[in-house]
């Protein structure tokens, strides 16, 4: 935070995580695409500093209507852009943001999760690597569309 303060004029994106909570049938499926979204979210500040925050995840009951979660997110939305942000996007693993994709102003980025529980951890680290060289490609064609 203190280089974002340090560097507020440069920092013109900010990445909000969305990160599904469920306690039915789907909760390691939730649990799931949380840690896969934390896991490629972290690397990603660090290659951008200086030109983007990562605000903490925003955790919603998987059960609430999308129109809820619409109004929450775009409240979310509403603040940063009034704050100075000329770039919002949400992560996302979870397929039901992509039908409402339209109803937002930011850009909405998901991506399906890969299991990782299951896999040795160089297997893991090399899948995590790959799909986050693919989204600092992605925010850097964004960045480019806007120039």
């Amino acid at each position: 935070m203190d280089m974002f303060l340090g560097a507020k004029e440069y920092v013109d994106t900010a990445v909000l995580p969305l990160f599904p909570v469920s306690f039915g049938n789907d909760i390691k499926q939730s649990v799931a695409m949380t840690e896969f979204i934390q896991l490629l979210t972290i690397p990603l500040e660090r290659q951008f500093k200086g030109r983007m925050i990562m605000l903490p995840g925003h955790s919603y009951l998987k059960n609430k209507s999308k129109e809820k979660l619409l109004e929450e997110v775009i409240v979310w939305e509403k603040e940063l852009f009034d704050n100075g942000f000329k770039h919002v996007f949400f992560v996302t693993s979870d397929s039901m943001w992509k039908s409402i994709e339209g109803e937002l102003k930011g850009g909405l980025i998901w991506l399906p999760s890969i299991p990782l529980a299951a896999m040795d951890e160089g297997a893991r680290n090399n899948i995590l690597e790959d799909q986050v060289k693919q989204l600092l490609q992605l925010f850097m064609q964004k960045w480019q569309e806007d120039v």
